[in-house]
């Protein structure tokens, strides 16, 4: 019996401590809170809300686009290089791809690979055909399929907190960031 009144004194002493490790639920605002698994260049799954906990340059693309997709790269790039390197390190670049039919891992890859993207930041991705539609709108995202395979959307930016919440969006592409944009980015990153 004196053992047993150990373990159970040992177990309470530890359940405050499993508590604490558990993670807070989700804002309610948050965009993590849609339930969608993306497929990165390398060829792994992961859970959206995996992207917990850092703050995230977000935007969707597809790699066939020959027109404002390698602006929404080249602004990404902008972005990262007007931070200091700490600011770099706390922030990550996630690139949804709206194409998920063509845009498999060996693609999305050949584009982190020709824009020569950092993948200690960046991260390419593709969700299944049916949850495009719910990334963009929770993103603000517009877009429609064109009859030749083309894509008309919204070139956009955006801004989440560590907690997935959006804190800013611009939708001014090209190597000169949008300064507003660029401020948004090092509030949210200035501390660890």
């Amino acid at each position: 019996m004196k053992r047993l009144l150990c373990l159970f004194a040992a177990l309470a002493m530890c359940l405050p401590t499993l508590a604490a490790t558990r993670p807070a639920p989700l804002p309610r605002d948050s965009v993590y809170q849609l339930p969608v698994r993306l497929t990165d260049q390398d060829g792994k799954r992961f859970a959206w809300a995996s992207r917990r906990g850092k703050v995230q340059l977000v935007a969707m693309f597809y790699t066939s686009c020959q027109y404002i997709c390698p602006l929404i790269v080249d602004s990404g790039k902008a972005v990262e290089h007007n931070l200091a390197p700490a600011e770099r390190g706390r922030l990550g670049i996630l690139l949804v791809s709206m194409d998920p039919k063509r845009d498999t891992p060996a693609a999305l890859m050949s584009i982190v690979d020709k824009r020569k993207l950092d993948r200690a930041r960046w991260t390419l991705a593709s969700p299944a055909p049916a949850d495009v539609r719910e990334i963009a709108g929770v993103l603000g995202i517009r877009y429609r399929a064109l009859a030749d395979g083309e894509f008309n959307h919204t070139s956009a930016l955006v801004l989440l907190d560590g907690e997935g919440r959006i804190l800013a969006r611009t939708e001014q592409m090209g190597s000169r960031p949008d300064p507003e944009f660029v401020a948004a980015v090092r509030r949210a990153t200035a501390n660890p």
